[in-house]
């Protein structure tokens, strides 16, 4: 019997997921990933947790919206008719708060984390 099949023979656990807390984080990678069937691209950063031995990815962004409102968005990879990064963004928003032009200047940056409404981390940009 291989192992796939051995598990359904398990039984719930006892310990939840552990949630890492907000903390400052290094980015070491940043990449574009296409999502789902229509393959929209979303920005991905690994990053380097204090708390985390192996690297963790984020790619979402807590920000102050344009009503003054603090909102948590994907960090969504949308360009203008010019090709350049959409002003006003998510994306736009957080290169600004980091003082980055490009994604490849977020590189080795040190950043704020905090939880989202789910508890997830994504980067703080207010």
């Amino acid at each position: 019997m291989n192992e796939t099949q051995t598990n359904l023979d398990l039984k719930i656990g006892k310990k939840e997921a552990e949630r890492l807390k907000p903390e400052k984080v290094k980015i070491v990678k940043i990449e574009i990933v296409p999502i789902g069937e229509r393959k929209n691209e979303k920005v991905t950063c690994w990053v380097k947790h204090p708390n985390r031995e192996e690297e963790i990815n984020i790619s979402s962004v807590k920000y102050e919206s344009p009503k003054g409102k603090l909102e948590v968005s994907g960090l969504w990879f949308n360009k203008d008719e010019d090709g350049m990064i959409r002003k006003g963004s998510a994306l736009a928003v957080f290169l600004q708060h980091t003082g980055s032009e490009t994604l490849k200047q977020l590189s080795d940056k040190e950043l704020d984390t905090v939880l989202d409404d789910n508890g997830y981390l994504c980067f703080k940009a207010y």
